[in-house]
């Protein structure tokens, strides 16, 4: 059983191997390599939320100098960038508190790539090691003390520069999943 007594979700998305996420910013654009061998059912969530829309128009809502930049909450969807920023409640709660109505396994036990280094593309949680849903972060650097307890299941490609520049309010304008070549 997941977080409350909610069962844990199994993705249908098929994870070919090759998935890059392709995060279109109001600051620009970030190419995710992402880690289909290391963290499945990471990937498939992932991929499963960015293919039906769920990421579009959301703000990052979490954003600690150095650290991280978060986002993937559903409650700022419908929120002004600056209230966002504020932490200000919003018509579905507070942001940082939302999720798909679902969670999923942990994989950082079982990833042999499982490391936040600068750039690296991770699911937050909450106390539960399986309560992972929807929100997602990006390491400002280096967190290697996050690396026992949180799914890393991407790797950044292009757009650190980027990065960089996100703080709470801007908008994921949309992610889509593409296959390399």
């Amino acid at each position: 059983m997941g977080f409350f007594g909610e069962p844990l979700y199994t993705p249908e998305y098929k994870v070919a191997g090759d998935e890059v996420a392709v995060f279109d910013t109001s600051k620009g654009t970030i190419r995710v390599k992402l880690d289909g061998a290391g963290a499945p059912i990471h990937v498939a969530n992932f991929c499963e939320l960015a293919d039906s829309g769920f990421y579009d128009d959301l703000k990052f809502h979490r954003y600690v100098p150095g650290f991280v930049i978060q986002g993937g909450c559903p409650n700022t969807r419908e929120m002004d960038a600056s209230d966002v920023a504020r932490g200000a409640a919003g018509p579905d709660g507070r942001p940082g508190t939302g999720g798909p109505g679902y969670r999923i396994k942990e994989e950082f036990s079982s990833n042999p790539n499982n490391s936040h280094v600068d750039g690296a593309l991770a699911m937050a949680r909450s106390m539960d090691p399986n309560s992972a849903g929807s929100q997602f972060y990006f390491c400002l650097g280096p967190q290697h003390s996050l690396d026992s307890g949180y799914t890393v299941f991407g790797t950044t490609l292009e757009g650190k520069d980027v990065i960089s520049q996100l703080r709470a309010g801007d908008v994921i304008n949309s992610i889509r999943i593409e296959h390399a070549a």
